[in-house]
């Protein structure tokens, strides 16, 4: 069975990321909370957080990202959009799967 971890990043100023308090808003919205198993922090001012951990030992720099563990084997996710559509099946708006599309990438700018 697998587990499925969301990691959001606590900004050294005690506050979450605005990506991630914005997808954990989705999901609220998309009604898909009820699939994450654990939540887990990663705390910028602490580099023994168990977010911080699991990003370093994950060679993941970005957040929030989500780990779906299937039995030991681990797929990371840094889009929330990928995620949903990949792991949950859940419709995507195609509006924002280009603007994240946009933002992510550094070859692309809006016109």
């Amino acid at each position: 069975m697998s587990e499925i971890i969301l990691v959001k990043k606590l900004l050294s100023n005690g506050e979450l990321c605005a990506k991630c308090v914005d997808v954990e808003q989705q999901l609220i919205k998309n009604d898909q909370m009820k699939h994450i198993d654990k939540v887990v922090i990663a705390d910028e001012s602490d580099s023994n957080s168990e977010g911080m951990v699991l990003a370093k030992e994950l060679d993941v720099t970005r957040a929030p990202f989500f780990i779906v563990d299937d039995n030991g084997a681990k797929q990371v996710y840094v889009s929330y959009l990928k995620f949903s559509k990949e792991v949950l099946a859940g419709a995507t708006d195609k509006k924002a799967e280009l603007e994240e599309l946009v933002q992510n990438s550094v070859d692309l700018d809006y016109i």
